[in-house]
């Protein structure tokens, strides 16, 4: 299970800093792809997305809840179960909540 605060990819302007390493960056674009999805709708239940597992040769897709008690998204792959938790998203440039 992988456990990320989102703000710890971002540079002082909110964004993910391009001088990163690559996989860091695709980590932190990957995140920021379930935060994005799931706040969409903010506060829904567990939901299905389109979002493919991040896994080399999975062909899942990512399952998304939020725990509104404490704001973290928690993400689960369809096919393989990787998973992970997902804090630090509120106010980010992904934070779709009205």
């Amino acid at each position: 299970m992988f456990i990320t605060t989102l703000t710890h990819f971002l540079n002082e302007e909110g964004n993910i800093p391009q001088e990163m390493p690559k996989e860091a960056r695709e980590l932190a674009s990957f995140t920021a792809l379930i935060v994005d999805e799931a706040t969409k709708d903010y506060p829904r239940p567990k939901t299905s997305t389109g979002i493919r597992c991040r896994k080399k040769k999975c062909t899942g897709t990512i399952d998304i809840t939020i725990d509104t008690g404490n704001e973290v998204i928690e993400w689960q792959c369809t096919t393989c179960n990787e998973g992970g938790r997902i804090s630090g998203w509120q106010g980010s440039k992904w934070d779709n909540r009205k």
